[in-house]
């Protein structure tokens, strides 16, 4: 008899443990689904929604400084097209692995003049409270220049420290090719916020 109990208590106490280990295996299998799926929709946001990049080089100061620490809204032109003003990211046409941050200051089908240091667009004077010195570089292209359609014209803040539309290497941005919209600054942590 006392054999007997023995021998229940040793079932139940290993029906016990494999329960136990049934449930810690379920656990394990249900924390590495969702560490697949938050991976997932992790690649998913960085591949079609958002995406942090780095600002290298001085070439949109005073707006954008070297470092800084910038999200991207990839998603915006799916729906949109980009504007005037507007700061992207885009791959560089001589090295498609480093990417440029620059300002749209020219939309497709527009003309575009650097005249005496200063931008004219459609004959218009343009003008831009963000430049701090008079521009002395006009790149190697010819103005008059007439917007390509479906291309972007594009120039850095700091115009006598940017390689950009000025210069053929650079060129005008295809629509397609634009990786997304600068939206927020989220380093330096004292200049968080959006960028304009």
């Amino acid at each position: 008899m006392v054999f007997m109990e023995n021998k229940d208590n040793d079932s139940a106490e290993s029906k016990e443990k494999t329960e136990k280990i049934n449930k810690n295996f379920k656990e394990l299998l249900e924390f590495i689904r969702d560490l697949i799926i938050i991976f997932v929709l992790a690649m998913f946001f960085r591949t079609f929604v958002f995406e942090n990049t780095r600002v290298l080089g001085p070439s949109m100061e005073p707006t954008l400084h070297d470092g800084d620490l910038i999200i991207v809204n990839k998603l915006e032109y799916y729906f949109t097209d980009p504007e005037r003003g507007e700061i992207i990211v885009f791959p560089y046409k001589g090295d498609p692995s480093k990417q440029y941050i620059k300002r749209i200051i020219a939309l497709p089908g527009e003309v575009i003049d650097i005249r005496e240091g200063k931008v004219y667009i459609n004959g218009e004077l343009y003008e831009e409270e963000y430049i701090l010195e008079e521009m002395q570089l006009r790149g190697d292209i010819d103005f008059p220049y007439a917007i390509p359609a479906d291309t972007y014209f594009v120039m850095g803040d700091n115009r006598n420290n940017s390689s950009d539309s000025r210069y053929q290497d650079v060129g005008t941005i295809e629509k397609d090719k634009i990786i997304g919209h600068a939206v927020i600054r989220l380093w330096p942590i004292n200049k968080f916020g959006q960028i304009k």
